[in-house]
This record gives C-alpha cells, sequence and structure tokens, in this order.
C-alpha cells in the first residue's frame, strides 16, 4: 500500500471513528472525497476535501467537520501537523521519516511501485489503429497507434485485464480497389506494360511483391480474365499481404495486438442482423424515412424507407440509418454489430480514433449504450494528426509509399523510444508538430532527452560510486535533508499519476509527470555545480553518497516504472 492509499485508509478510519461517535450520520457517499496534494506546497504535504464534501449530506457546518477530522487525522504517528484552512480544507504535514519510509518502499516494490488493483480485473477492450489494410503504416497513424498501446499499458498497470484489437476493414469499396492495383501489378510481373498507375489506384512500390507472388502462383490465368473471376481472390491475398507489412510496421513501434477482427468475417457470420434484431426487439430500430437534406435538395434525392436507428433517444441531433437504400450495411450499421461483438467479451470499450471521424462519436456510443443496456462504459479518443517537418519546412512525401511518409522510415531515421514519447508529450486531441531536428536535440526543450538524461545520469552515478570504492550495505536515510525529500514527495505522487491517467483514460498524464519529476531531479543535481556539498558523490563521505545513491536509484526507478508504460526503454548512458 503506497502513501495514498495508506492516508486515503486512514481517513476512512477517521471517518468511521466520527461515525462511531455520532458525530457524522451514518452511510454517506465517500466517493468524492480525495486524498492528493495541496496545490500549494507551503499548506502541507497532503490534503483532503472530506469535510467539504461530507458536511453539506451530514447537516453540518464544513468547518466545524473538518476540525473533528483533523482531530482524528492527529492522532497518527506520521501527521507532523494538521491544520483546517479556508471553509474546511485539511491539510497535513507529514513528518520526515514518513517520507523516508516512502524512499524504501519505492525500492522494495522496485517494477510493481504504481501497479495498482484500481482496475479490479475489469476487462477493458482498446481497439486501436485500424487502418485500412490497403498499404503499410504511415505517419497519419502512428500517433493513435502509440496513445492506444501505451493507454492498454496503462491499464493493465492499473489493474485492468486488456484486451488489444485491431480492426481489419477488408468489407469495403477500398479493398476491391487494392485487388485491382495489385492485378495491375500481377500484370506487371507477368512483362506488361502498365504505364502511369491509374487515378484511383494505389501507386505505392508495396504492391509490387504481391503482384510477383501472385504471378508466380497463378501464371498468366487471371491475365485476361473478367474481373469477377479474380477480384475475391486477388482481394484476399491481397489484404493478407497487407497485413503482413502493417504488423511489421506496428512491431518497429514495441505494438502488437491481441486480436485482429475481420469486418468481412463479421459480416459472413451475420453479426450485423444479430444486432439488428436485439435493437429491434427493443424498437431501437424501425423502418422510416430519414428527412430531406438541409438546404437545397437534390434533384435525385427521394424519400425511401430505410431501417433507422434510434439515435435521437440518446443525445444524437437525427435517428441514423443502418442499411442503405441497396440493403448493403452503412458504415453505422458494421460498426454497431462490431462494437456489439466486442461487447460480448469486454466490461468497457475505447475506442481510439482520428480527429477527422469526431462527427459520428455521439451516434456510436448512443449505439453501445443501447446495445449494452447502460452497462459497458465506452470512450472515444480523438487523436489530431500529426505535422512532419524537418527544419519547418513541411516532410516530402515517400516515393515507395505514392503519397505518405510511411512510420517505418520515421522510426528507422530518429528510433522507436523518441517517436514513442513524444507522441505522448501532448493531449491526443491537440494538434501536434513532429520537427525531426527538434526530436533529437538534446535540451532541456526536448522532453524525450530530458527524461532519458535523468535516467542515464542516475546509472551513471550508480557506476561512479562503485569506481570510488564506496560499497552502500546497509543505508542512512536519516541523511537526507529537507531539498531532498521533496524529491521523494515528488516520487510518491507516481501511483496517484497511474491511478487518475487510467480513470481518465489518458496517457500523456504520465509523460508530463515524468518531465516533472526529471526536472526535480536535474534540479537537485545541478545545486553540486556550485556547492561541493550538494553533490551526489562525495568520495570521502560514503555515509551522505549512499543516502543520496539511494534516493536517486529510487527516482530512476519511478521513471523507468513510467517509461515502460509508455513503452519506452530507460536508456543507461547517452
Amino acid at each position: 500500500m503506497t502513501l495514498y492509499t495508506r492516508f486515503a485508509a486512514h481517513l476512512d478510519a477517521a471517518l468511521d471513528a466520527l461515525v462511531a461517535s455520532g458525530d457524522l450520520p451514518a452511510g454517506l457517499g465517500r466517493a468524492a472525497v480525495t486524498v492528493e496534494p495541496p496545490r500549494d506546497v507551503t499548506h502541507g504535504d497532503l490534503a483532503t476535501n472530506a469535510a467539504m464534501v461530507l458536511a453539506k449530506p451530514a447537516a453540518t457546518n464544513p468547518r466545524a467537520l473538518a476540525e473533528k477530522i483533523a482531530a482524528e487525522l492527529g492522532k497518527l504517528e506520521e501527521v507532523e501537523s494538521v491544520s483546517v484552512a479556508g471553509p474546511g480544507f485539511i491539510n497535513l504535514a507529514l513528518t520526515e521519516d514518513t517520507w523516508r519510509a516512502e524512499l524504501s518502499a519505492i525500492r522494495d516494490e522496485g517494477d510493481d511501485y504504481g501497479r495498482s488493483t484500481r482496475g479490479k480485473g475489469v476487462t477493458v477492450n482498446v481497439e486501436y489503429v485500424s487502418a485500412n489494410p490497403t498499404g503499410p503504416m504511415h505517419m497519419g497513424h502512428c500517433r493513435g497507434a502509440v496513445v492506444g498501446d501505451a493507454l492498454a499499458n496503462l491499464l493493465q498497470f492499473a489493474g485492468h485485464k486488456v484486451i488489444r484489437e485491431y480492426y481489419v476493414n477488408d468489407a469495403g469499396g477500398q479493398v476491391d480497389v487494392l485487388a485491382r492495383s495489385a492485378h495491375l501489378r500481377y500484370r506487371e510481373a507477368l512483362g506488361a506494360d502498365i504505364g502511369a498507375i491509374p487515378e484511383g489506384l494505389y501507386p505505392g512500390d508495396y504492391l509490387i511483391p504481391v503482384g510477383q507472388a501472385l504471378a508466380q502462383e497463378f501464371g498468366d490465368k487471371y491475365v485476361d480474365a473478367r474481373e469477377s473471376d479474380w477480384l475475391a481472390l486477388f482481394r484476399k491475398t491481397a489484404v493478407a499481404s497487407m497485413l503482413v507489412l502493417i504488423k511489421a510496421d506496428l512491431a518497429l513501434l514495441g505494438i502488437h495486438h491481441d486480436l485482429f477482427s475481420s469486418e468481412a468475417e463479421l459480416q459472413a457470420a451475420g453479426k450485423p442482423e444479430a444486432a439488428e434484431a436485439a435493437l429491434r426487439a427493443r424498437d431501437l430500430i424501425y423502418d422510416g424515412v430519414l428527412e430531406a437534406p438541409k438546404g437545397e435538395t437534390p434533384e435525385d434525392w427521394e424519400p425511401v424507407v430505410l431501417p433507422l436507428f434510434r439515435s435521437t433517444q440518446f443525445g444524437d441531433d437525427q435517428d441514423r440509418p443502418i442499411r442503405k437504400s441497396s440493403g448493403e450495411w452503412t458504415y453505422f450499421g458494421a460498426d454497431l454489430a462490431y462494437h456489439y461483438q466486442k461487447a460480448q467479451n469486454a466490461d468497457a470499450l475505447i475506442d481510439i480514433w482520428g480527429a477527422d471521424h469526431a462527427g459520428t462519436v455521439k451516434r456510436i456510443v448512443a449505439a453501445v449504450q443501447a446495445l449494452t443496456g447502460g452497462k459497458t462504459r465506452f470512450d472515444v479518443k480523438l487523436v489530431q494528426m500529426v505535422r512532419l517537418l524537418r527544419a519547418g519546412e513541411p516532410v516530402k512525401m515517400s516515393k515507395r509509399s505514392g503519397n505518405f511518409v510511411t512510420l517505418a522510415d520515421v522510426v528507422n531515421e530518429v528510433g522507436k523510444d523518441v517517436v514513442r514519447f513524444t507522441m505522448l508529450t501532448r493531449k491526443s486531441d491537440a494538434q501536434m508538430d513532429f520537427d525531426f531536428a527538434k526530436v533529437v536535440e538534446a535540451s532541456k526543450d526536448n522532453p524525450v532527452f530530458y527524461v532519458q538524461y535523468a535516467h542515464a545520469r542516475i546509472a551513471s552515478l550508480g557506476r561512479k560510486v562503485a569506481e570510488a570504492g564506496i560499497l552502500c550495505g546497509s543505508v542512512d536515510l536519516s541523511q537526507l535533508d529537507t531539498q531532498e525529500l521533496a524529491l521523494v514527495k515528488l516520487a510518491a505522487q507516481f501511483p496517484r499519476i497511474v491511478d487518475t491517467a487510467a480513470a481518465a483514460r489518458e496517457p500523456h498524464r504520465i509523460a508530463f509527470y515524468l518531465y516533472d519529476l526529471a526536472g526535480s531531479l536535474h534540479s537537485l543535481w545541478n545545486l553540486g555545480k556550485d556547492d561541493p556539498a550538494r553533490r551526489f558523490l562525495i568520495a570521502d563521505n560514503a555515509d551522505q553518497t549512499c543516502a543520496r545513491l539511494f534516493l536517486a536509484e529510487a527516482i530512476g526507478q519511478v521513471i523507468r516504472n513510467g517509461l515502460g508504460i509508455m513503452g519506452v526503454q530507460a536508456v543507461q548512458e547517452m
């Protein structure tokens, strides 16, 4: 039990004591009660809003209740002082030994420090990337891939069971275009002069090996055949080849999905019909006519009876069709069935979508709410595109891809860790520039470098202490003073950051926290430049050196744990 969870338990015990004494009614909800760092560090180490939250339902004065809670908390050995501020906030100052004990806990728990049971084993399906299987990964997919994978790591670290899923859109018109593009390359492999790639087909060189493989397997059998004879076969072969490329590209980022779910297989299995039947049984789908388009009505518009989902009952601005007039499933109808399938095996769903899909969020959230009876939490996290720059200028497109910058090219140039960390340095729905020069810059302004350098400094300290012949057995942590314990206080927030980031579904909070922790480590380290007594390594003072090494290595542990959630390796030297 880490410090914040321990004090949450202490607070619960204090409130229970007040209930037992009759000072507080039994049965009050405590979900909104928090224990967190005060906004102003001069107010103490911990703060709680318990009196502010409970006073109204308890029909009492918040400050009077705060005084009673403070009296209970003041009995704890770990509490040096307790005060009530303003209308009823309670601030606690903890003893220095309490922070030293937390420092030891960081070292003792090691890789598990910050890991929690908050998730209680609840299964969360995180679906991310899900790019059309029509080519290799490009940088338009990168940010969503990293955000989704880091979020999956975060939820698992916070005690959830996680399913990492990729939805393969292999039932739409884009895969027919892929098949036709592969047929063109197939003819090319057999010696045909195909000239310039026709408008509307995929021009990338990545389809050349697909055409060659098809030529080797089938010879000239399908050169002059009708499209209906080869389209399905070429589509299946091309999609399979693209998935091999996609998986290899994702592996460069350290990303591996548990499931690759096929849209074509889902439809063949009748899942959309099953979802429609389930919703019709609850009168959430009806046959009706859509309103005419707003503004000037097109000449070819005709009122058509379609199966409509009652999405207006769930906050949407109009009911949505699940089938087209041709009888084919709309994108929404297919998505509805897919989410229905996912909800059968998970307690909560998360989709990572590009920001260009923002307009469809409300209707799919409504559909999942309807399908699951509101029992399945469903979050859609929107991810803005990344603008690639080199020396401030937009990066040119890749010839190999035909019309985009490949993920593989970027990872090969700057490295997996730089790409992953950089993608988490801003909230996912905020715009981002990825400048090739800046992301590898050795400066405080580059969070990737700043955090990695902190860990490398700590690793270097360990080597230098050993080279100095200083052996650290039992360590006297009383050697650490107020400035050094301030760093422990920040490190002790890590478990709480993990919990709040997991609850909010926001992995970027880990990156922000690590930057702050690294900055505090660097600031403490740099004091030794002007004051030799503040150095971490003091050759003629083994006790002081060992205590500071213990502190540094605990900070390094927290950095490693945070980077692990982000999918970034902690470096030993730079």
